[in-house]
């Protein structure tokens, strides 16, 4: 696992973090930043999971 993989993966968790904290009412935001939060979310879960998929190519190139 490179560096980068890693940071990835520490963003989406803090940014699902954040969503639920505001879904269950522990953290308030106005709703524009609600939604910036979600977007946000979604979009790091998908870096996350292009990411994952670049590594296992390169593992399955080296084998």
């Amino acid at each position: 696992m490179n560096k980068r993989f890693i940071i990835h993966i520490v963003t989406a968790v803090l940014f699902i973090f954040l969503v639920f904290m505001n879904f269950i009412g522990y953290w308030n935001a106005n709703n524009i930043v609600q939604v910036i939060f979600f977007f946000a979310m979604v979009f790091t879960i998908f870096n996350v999971g292009i990411e994952f998929g670049r590594n296992k190519k390169m593992e399955q190139y080296r084998k």
